[in-house]
């Protein structure tokens, strides 16, 4: 079977055959949105007090640090996090050389709730990402009890995590833990129609495909879409988009905007109707979930798990009238 980013771009370029070209880069951008900043991702090899060195696909990036640079692991690190064999998602200074924040072994698990134990949960993440077996240590299960206080069988859970030879440990709540079961999430009504931006939160998952990208909830799942069929409507009336179509994301608390394209069917994103508070509080439901070099280069923090974001989906309008032609920012 193709890659799914492959075979994202060659659903692209079919599609700017028959209904023209993706629009340029910058085109649907809300006005004096700030560009994303340009995020990176690697395994240590070295690492000191001025120097970051990754290996990023092969090729040995050298990153400079000040006593500026933050360092996240699991909480307040420092250059002793940066240990070699450890993965980096390094976000540069806005404006100006150098690494801003640094983020080590961050990892993240968001689904429902299969088994809860005093120290370990088994949750089910989707059909794209399976069950994950994750520790909560006793300093971490009281900050999670605060967010999260059903940790019953068939209740969503989302908990910030870093990774450790044993599978994903958790730090933090990821979000605040909604009310209802899985299996209770009350979708849009059927007639109800998708506007053509699309407002509420944006989080981050990991274990990404390719580094840049989205994960979005309403992927079409007849034909070769890319979609799963069991997938839940979600809280939130979405147009359908497939496997390779793009979104313009506009994180609304950092100020930054831009297109990401569609890696993967957000299964589990979809069954979250709850909101983000990074900047004010969202409307409903989880639009889009982001790989973190994407999250991070649009402004996010991992550790606070979501921004408030406004997203356009990329839509072709065939004719006047069509379903792609909304209301520009």
């Amino acid at each position: 079977m193709p890659l799914p980013h492959r075979r994202g771009a060659r659903r692209r370029r079919l599609r700017e055959a028959v209904l023209g070209a993706s629009p340029e880069p910058g085109a649907g951008l809300p006005e004096n949105a700030a560009r994303p900043l340009g995020a990176l991702s690697g395994t240590i090899l070295d690492a000191s007090p001025h120097l970051l060195v990754l290996n990023a696909d092969g090729a040995e990036l050298r990153l400079a640090m000040s006593g500026d640079t933050t360092v996240w692991h699991g909480g307040r690190g420092g250059p002793a996090a940066l240990r070699p064999g450890r993965e980096a998602i390094v976000r540069p200074k806005a404006g100006g050389p150098g690494i801003d924040r640094i983020w080590v072994d961050a990892d993240r698990v968001a689904g429902t709730l299969l088994a809860c134990g005093r120290d370990a949960w088994e949750v089910d993440m989707g059909p794209h990402r399976g069950r994950a077996h994750v520790a909560i240590p006793p300093h971490a299960l009281q900050q999670v009890l605060v967010r999260h206080p059903r940790l019953e069988p068939g209740y969503l859970v989302d908990v910030i995590c870093v990774r450790s030879p044993g599978g994903p440990q958790a730090v933090r709540p990821g979000t605040s833990q909604p009310g209802y079961r899985a299996d209770d999430l009350a979708g849009p009504e059927a007639a109800e129609p998708a506007p053509a931006v699309l407002r509420g939160t944006a989080t981050w998952f990991a274990r990404p495909p390719v580094p840049r990208g989205a994960a979005y909830p309403a992927v079409d799942p007849e034909g070769d879409g890319g979609g799963c069929a069991g997938a839940p409507s979600g809280c939130v009336a979405f147009p359908f988009l497939s496997i390779g179509s793009e979104i313009t994301v506009h994180n609304e608390c950092s100020g930054r905007a831009g297109r990401v394209p569609v890696v993967e069917c957000g299964c589990a994103a979809a069954r979250f109707c709850d909101r983000c508070v990074e900047c004010g509080a969202s409307p409903r439901g989880r639009i889009v979930e982001l790989t973190p070099e994407t999250f991070v280069g649009l402004g996010g923090d991992l550790e606070a798990g979501c921004f408030n974001v406004l997203a356009r989906p990329d839509v072709p309008a065939v004719g006047s009238g069509g379903a792609g032609e909304g209301p520009s920012w």
